[in-house]
Order: structure tokens, then C-alpha cells, then sequence
């Protein structure tokens, strides 16, 4: 995010695996991602999936922030990582003496709080086939250079991508994308999956919904 750089001060090093913060403990600071990759996981009764893996400038933890509320995940570092870190104190200090970048981190904010409810609404799926086609909807959502004059879609992405966003083990994707690609509903080229009807996987996911 271009601006922050001016912020290096509040920076604090992560090594790869190291504890950021834990599901359910108070917080009162939020990150954004200057270098590596953090990981997102949430306790779901007493299974942990991925809810998220995040890469350089995504910001997380900004709830604690927002609303005083524990955490609502546990943050790992995936890899080696440099994190801005702001309180709630610093985070005042950002908004009056940077007005554009707050306004940013405002619609960020306001992006983030959508796409985790809806990360949690794949989540809540049972079957890892309605997952992995919910995935491919927040894509169609969240992507708006998408080609849309007919119901085929592609979606630059790779398989191993989509474990990690439908909480779902390497094995259960790749099982249930094959599932897809063996119904003539999907096709797999390097870098990029077509989906052959959009439409098709809004009816299926909806119908696991309602169950």
C-alpha cells in the first residue's frame, strides 16, 4: 500500500511459523503485510481450517479495532514477515495526519469486514464439492476484469490455491475439482480453471445451503 512506508516504525518481524496472535484473545492492534505471508485459521467446533492466506499489503486484525471484539482467528506467519503494527492510539495518529491513506484503509476496512463474513458462509458448507464451487463465486464476485458475456468463466488461479480458501486439506480439493472436471462442469489448463457455467455452481451451492 503504497504510503505506508513512511510508517516503518511501528514494522515488527515475524519468523516463519511464529504465533501473531491467537483465536479468541483480546487485541487491540491490526497489521498490514509489508513482506511474507501470513495465515489465517479459525476453530470450527473443534476442527481448524484456513480461513485465509494472506499476502503483502492485506491488512488483518482490524476488528479488534473496529469493535473491541476478540479474535476472530488465530494469525501465523507462513513464511519470514515484516508487519506494520498500529494500536488503536496509532491508528488515530495515521487518520489525521494521513487523510488519503485513511480513507483507504477505511474501504479496506469495509472490503474486509464483507469478505470475511462471506469466507465464513463457504466455510459453514458441509460438502467439500459445495466448498470448492463457492470459492469459484467469491472469485466471479471479487474479480471484475472477468470476461461476463456468457455464463463460462476463467479464472486465473491454480489448484492448489483453492484448498487453502475453501478450508479444505490438499487431498479433499484436488478430489473435489476432479469431481468437477470428471462432470464436464470444469476444466483445468495451466494457470487458469474454467468454470463452464457459473450459473450451474450458484444453483448447486445454494441448494447445499438451504440443507
Amino acid at each position: 500500500m503504497a504510503g505506508l512506508d513512511t510508517f516503518s516504525r511501528f514494522a515488527r518481524t515475524f519468523k516463519s511459523g511464529e504465533l501473531i496472535f491467537s483465536e479468541f484473545e483480546p487485541g487491540n492492534t491490526f497489521y498490514v503485510i509489508q513482506s511474507g505471508r501470513v495465515q489465517l485459521i479459525k476453530l470450527l467446533g473443534k476442527v481448524e481450517k484456513i480461513l485465509d492466506i494472506l499476502q503483502p499489503n492485506d491488512m488483518f486484525g482490524e476488528m479488534a479495532i473496529l469493535e473491541n471484539s476478540p479474535r476472530s482467528a488465530t494469525a501465523i506467519a507462513l513464511e519470514d514477515a515484516t508487519l506494520l503494527e498500529f494500536t488503536s492510539e496509532t491508528f488515530e495518529i495515521l487518520l489525521q495526519g494521513n487523510p488519503q491513506i485513511a480513507m483507504r484503509l477505511l474501504k479496506l476496512f469495509a472490503k474486509r469486514i464483507y469478505d470475511t463474513k462471506r469466507r465464513y458462509m463457504t466455510l459453514t458448507l458441509d460438502e467439500p464439492d459445495a466448498r470448492v464451487a463457492d470459492v469459484f463465486l467469491v472469485l466471479d464476485e471479487s474479480l471484475p476484469d472477468l470476461e461476463r458475456s456468457s455464463d463460462s468463466r476463467e479464472f486465473p488461479v491454480k489448484p492448489e490455491d483453492i484448498a487453502g480458501w475453501a478450508g479444505l486439506s490438499a487431498a479433499e480439493a484436488k478430489a473435489a475439482l476432479e469431481h468437477f472436471v470428471a462432470q464436464r462442469r470444469m476444466e483445468i489448463r495451466p494457470g487458469v480453471i474454467e468454470v463452464k457455467n457459473i450459473n450451474d455452481f450458484l444453483r448447486f451451492v445454494n441448494s447445499r445451503r438451504r440443507r
